[in-house]
């Protein structure tokens, strides 16, 4: 297979009549907001998916037939697909591309392989209280790196109590492994073994903590939570009970992008990032709930210019030229937001879907929005480095191999694996966190399948040198990130690349916000 056709792999995204396409190494669709299968064949296109001469493609719901799959008011050539028609390819093949636009740039043939796990770490020590004030910070797990995170909460000594200690650097629990689920082993205080008892509650030094978990950590938070976060109940995670709105640290580091030692082994393209924090869960429709309740993210209310910067990266910010890209008024976006009938998690009114991440948002309104929550949105460098879990350049964000114990996806034409259940449901855009397995090094849950994530970049070759880089010059098309939950496993990939033009919704389409404000 073509390495360049693995990249464009966006097909599956907006109509679940696609999945019948997931199948074949050579069919290339199209990209569009509710597209339907192509038409008529051509002389040796099937169902728009366009070959030699390409057949006749379908256009997107609304709007007219448009030749060999192109987008509606553009030409195809040689069969190349558009924007619009629906369909993808096995193995990472999905898409095609628009008339005259040039082949997609950097990648590697979409061929899953497994790799080998890490070896478990063994626990480290939790951190040293005193009288409530910060840890110390534990040694590093046998056989692994140290984890930022673990909170120690105040572990009581005989004779001495700490009285409230406060989140340790160096967290309790084993990383690398098999990859970043919740520590099993944290450490939650602790209790000393025989300590000396003071006069006036002399301070002791906390105990051991578990034994080390199967990899990552939970976690350190960072930064402050948005106004989307205001009065929000804690819904999220494999119990239901953590907030939504947690921001976790990932420190700095060099890595290689788009590289996996496995499938991914082109090192062409080195980065550093600094330090920054990560949304730990994608943005839910609560989160976003509260966000168009403000009557934010449309023409009347748009970002004010350099808004959401970078703060790293000059020219970052919110162009004021974008505001035609939004919506007229709040009616607009709600009516736009239910983009599909099925799988839309949007609704009007609170219901169910409060704690799904929140589909069918164009990038423009992405961006809208972790501006308007204080944040911004990850640039592609620092998406793939979080995801990757930086140096140990991780296959997917737990480690090696996939299966449904650790995301949401398609592993077979109809088979969505969320769920559990044979066939693809709303369902299957699963409650954010609940694959813990899943989570990455640092702690962040769902970087592979559910939703696919808008990063900051326009889609070109990958920008060299880069220290805190982006691709800022304009292209037609904005880089998602992630893989998702209607298509093939291998697109969840730390490595891969999507892209699209930034005006597309789709269910399979969310956002994470990040901030460099720790």
């Amino acid at each position: 297979m073509d390495m360049k056709n693995s990249l464009v792999a966006v097909a599956c995204l907006l109509s679940v009549t696609a999945l019948a396409a997931c199948t074949s190494n050579n069919n290339k669709a199209a990209f569009g907001t509710g597209g339907h299968p192509g038409g008529a064949a051509g002389t040796t296109g099937v169902d728009g998916q366009g070959g030699a001469t390409g057949g006749a493609g379908g256009a997107n719901t609304g709007s007219s037939t448009a030749s060999g799959g192109a987008r509606s008011g553009s030409t195809a050539t040689d069969g190349s697909a558009g924007i619009g028609a629906g369909g993808c390819s096995g193995l990472g093949d999905c898409g095609g591309r628009d008339a005259g636009l040039p082949d997609a740039p950097g990648g590697q043939p979409d061929v899953s392989i497994s790799g080998g796990g890490g070896v478990l770490g063994t626990g480290g020590k939790t951190g040293v209280g005193t009288d409530g004030s910060s840890g110390t910070g534990g040694g590093p797990d046998a056989g692994s790196t140290t984890n930022l995170g673990g909170t120690v909460t105040g572990g009581s000594a005989t004779g001495g109590t700490i009285t409230g200690g406060t989140t340790s650097t160096g967290g309790t629990t084993g990383s690398a492994g098999s990859g970043g689920g919740t520590a099993a082993g944290a450490a939650t205080g602790g209790t000393s073994k025989g300590g000396t008892t003071s006069t006036g509650g002399a301070t002791s030094t906390g105990g051991n903590g578990g034994a080390g978990g199967g990899g990552g950590s939970t976690g350190t938070p960072a930064g402050t939570p948005g106004p989307s976060c205001a009065g929000l109940a804690a819904t999220c995670g494999p119990s239901g009970n953590e907030g939504c709105c947690t921001s976790l640290l990932v420190p700095g580091g060099t890595f290689y992008r788009g590289y996996d030692g496995v499938t991914f082994t082109d090192k062409s393209y080195p980065a550093t990032v600094s330090d920054f924090a990560l949304d730990k869960y994608e943005v839910t429709v609560g989160r976003f709930r509260a966000f168009v309740k403000a009557g934010m993210g449309t023409q009347v209310s748009a970002p004010a210019a350099s808004a959401g910067a970078h703060p790293l990266i000059s020219g970052s910010g919110w162009d004021s030229a974008w505001n035609t890209n939004l919506l007229a008024d709040t009616a607009s976006l709600k009516t736009a937001m239910k983009c599909d009938s099925t799988f839309q998690t949007w609704t009007d009114t609170p219901g169910g879907n409060e704690s799904r991440p929140a589909n069918c948002i164009s990038w423009y309104e992405a961006f809208a929005f972790c501006a308007w929550d204080g944040e911004r949105l990850p640039t592609e460098a620092e998406w793939n480095y979080a995801a990757a879990g930086g140096s140990e350049q991780r296959e997917y964000p737990w480690g090696s191999g996939i299966d449904p114990s650790k995301a949401s996806y398609n592993d077979l034409p109809g088979y969505c694996m969320g769920d559990g259940v044979p066939g693809c449901t709303l369902a299957d855009v699963i409650v954010v966190g609940s694959k813990p397995a899943g989570n990455g090094r640092w702690g962040h849950a769902d970087l592979a399948g559910n939703v696919m994530e808008w990063t900051l970049d326009w889609y070109a070759s990958y920008p060299v040198p880069c220290a805190d880089c982006a691709n800022l010059a304009g292209t037609s098309l904005r880089v998602f990130r992630g893989g998702f939950f209607y298509c093939i496993p291998t697109l969840s990939r730390t490595a891969n690349r999507l892209e699209t033009i930034p005006e597309a919704r789709s269910t399979a389409g969310g956002v994470r916000c990040a901030r460099t404000s720790l």
